[in-house]
């Protein structure tokens, strides 16, 4: 049974319909998805990955045997990590907040290891990077969470025990060659190889005490984890109601859902005439070939 005019046209109408609501879903979908992504990091960039010779906190794993809560184990010569949590937050109550970060600081016995200020009145930045005691670590991060809007945040924990290790061994293999050069020294000799020696003696020594600064942040009276907080100074934002992202997402579907009409009434319009310039070369050579016969 051939199918109406009418029929035709609901049907063609009807696909039309749904391409127009798969686009309107879409839009609507991704209003929600821009908006997380753009509350995630507010456009903001790492500050701290930018800053080099920033101060390393190191903390010890806390093992216990079973059975005797009381008698710490240390394993392999202490299990090292360095555990730093990141938290980007925006305020528009500035000089409060920047206060409730310090007193908070203060408060879980934390210590404001490197602070910078940036920016004029609206547009201020402080950034601090705060070294917290590994067992208060957690709680001081949740707390910090409270000031401000947070924009983003991350934790991440790397296991620095290898590390830990070859220093030490280092510094042991290095105070092995001192003593020997020492032993060297005190025989006497000629006076170049006397100076040679006391060079060599000189900067094995160097050495030294630069290993014995970086083997000291991993003492146990030195033992924290970093909190690095970015505080920016602006409107933390109203949230968008449902009203107006179905505004936003109509009248995009609206705006590309005519242009998709047009350029596909374009291109139907385009195919029809050149099927019509084919159609009338084919009568064309059909009427030179009778004329050639």
């Amino acid at each position: 049974m051939k199918s109406t005019f009418k029929q035709r046209f609901w049907k063609f109408a009807l696909r039309f319909f749904f391409v127009f609501l798969a686009m309107f879903v879409f839009r609507f979908i991704y209003g929600y998805v821009a908006d997380n992504n753009a509350n995630g990091d507010d456009g903001y960039g790492s500050f701290f990955s930018n800053i080099e010779n920033l101060r390393k906190n190191y903390a010890s794993e806390k093992k216990f045997m079973k059975g005797d809560v009381a008698q710490q184990v240390d394993y392999a010569s202490g299990q090292k990590y360095e555990k730093t949590a990141s938290v980007k937050s925006k305020t528009s109550q500035f000089d409060k907040d920047v206060s409730a970060v310090k007193d908070q600081t203060k408060g879980f016995e934390g210590v404001i290891q490197y602070e910078k200020n940036t920016g004029n009145n609206g547009y201020r930045e402080i950034h601090l990077s705060i070294g917290v005691s590994p067992e208060k670590f957690d709680d001081f991060y949740l707390k910090i969470q409270e000031i401000g809007v947070v924009k983003s945040k991350e934790v991440t924990k790397v296991d620095k025990t290898n590390e830990f290790r070859q220093l030490n061994a280092k510094k042991k293999s290095l105070e092995k060659t001192l003593s020997s050069l020492n032993e060297l020294k005190s025989r006497g000799g000629a006076i170049g190889d006397y100076v040679e020696l006391h060079d060599k003696i000189l900067s094995i020594e160097t050495t030294l005490q630069e290993l014995g600064v970086e083997l000291g942040n991993f003492d146990a009276e030195n033992e924290f984890c970093t909190v690095r907080f970015s505080l920016h100074e602006g409107a933390t934002g109203l949230k968008i109601s449902f009203i107006h992202r179905v505004k936003v997402a109509l009248e995009w579907t609206i705006k590309y859902f005519a242009v998709l009409v047009f350029t596909f009434l374009g291109l139907s319009i385009m195919i029809f005439v050149l099927l019509l310039i084919i159609d009338k070369l084919n009568i064309l050579k059909a009427i030179t070939g009778k004329l050639t016969e």
